[in-house]
């Protein structure tokens, strides 16, 4: 992209348009409930539990749009979202497998399940690709409230249950020991995930909304070790991501006539602070290292 197309566009006349300023809404409360949630998701190492809820809600999504529409999204994600995430910690504490097991079955199962039932529509290859990598900047209001629901409730569960899962991360046998119930703990914080990856499924699509939810708080934890500072920059940086991706999309189709996925560019963006906190790591820790030598 040339500086004098950038130029043709200025963020504020792109933010001006109300497709552009929703999806920036859209990406700024993802960002905020992300940051929350994802703390704990970093901290369990539940990136592949995250994944797998990614994916579980493939069906949801298109039992819901088959049957409501547009409107039959939501309902459709979360109810099947809610359902793995039970399916996955039950499994998990009651099955006598392992989590990445569990997490196999459930997601495998319950994608192909997805992919069987969209292909039995008409034009199911662009509803696929849809689902896939979202809409971000066809958010209706009414989504958008949606959207906004789903995330307080994400958030609101983990506050809720923010001492039990602040000690069942750091110390599962001694939460139990203290009277916490770490199955509760559980189901809470995978609620809670699946919530989330409903919220974000709809703007990014199945395969982008994992980056949201694990690749900031990573990047987080690169670049600070402070406990209080890890949800502030885990929000900063996608929401960061977020303005200059909606921009830099929008200038791209409007300026050089291409047809550029504003989700993707958002989530390229996410890895490349991710990369660059990485960066910054190793070169502070060989400065450091050099300093002491």
């Amino acid at each position: 992209m040339t500086p004098d197309l950038l130029h043709a566009v200025s963020p504020v006349e792109a933010f001006a348009l109300p497709f552009m300023w929703r999806g920036l809404v859209t990406v700024a409360i993802l960002a905020v409930a992300a940051g929350v949630v994802g703390l704990f998701i970093s901290f369990r190492e539940l990136e592949f539990v995250s994944d797998g809820l990614v994916h579980s809600v493939f069906p949801g999504l298109v039992v819901g749009a088959a049957v409501g529409g547009t409107a039959g999204l939501l309902p459709g994600a979360a109810i099947a979202a809610v359902l793995a995430a039970v399916l996955f910690t039950v499994i998990e504490h009651r099955g006598g497998v392992g989590a990445d097991a569990a997490i196999a079955v459930v997601l495998t199962g319950l994608f192909s399940l997805g992919v069987v039932l969209v292909s039995r529509q008409e034009g199911y290859v662009s509803q696929l690709q849809e689902l896939l990598f979202g809409r971000l900047l066809t958010v209706t209001d009414a989504q958008l409230w949606q959207i906004l629901v789903v995330a307080l409730a994400a958030v609101g569960i983990v506050g809720v249950t923010w001492r039990a899962q602040l000690f069942r991360a750091f110390d599962a046998a001694g939460a139990e020991a203290a009277g916490f119930r770490v199955l509760r703990a559980d189901l809470a914080l995978g609620v809670a995930v699946a919530l989330l990856v409903v919220a974000g499924v709809q703007a990014l699509g199945v395969l982008m909304v994992i980056a949201l939810l694990t690749v900031p708080m990573a990047a987080a934890r690169l670049v600070s070790r402070r406990f209080g500072a890890l949800i502030p920059l885990a929000i900063l940086l996608p929401l960061a991501a977020g303005a200059l991706g909606l921009w830099l999309s929008f200038a791209w189709s409007v300026g050089a006539g291409a047809t550029v996925s504003p989700g993707a560019v958002v989530v390229l963006l996410l890895v490349a602070g991710y990369v660059l906190a990485a960066l910054a790591r190793r070169i502070a820790g060989a400065l450091r290292r050099r300093r002491t030598a």
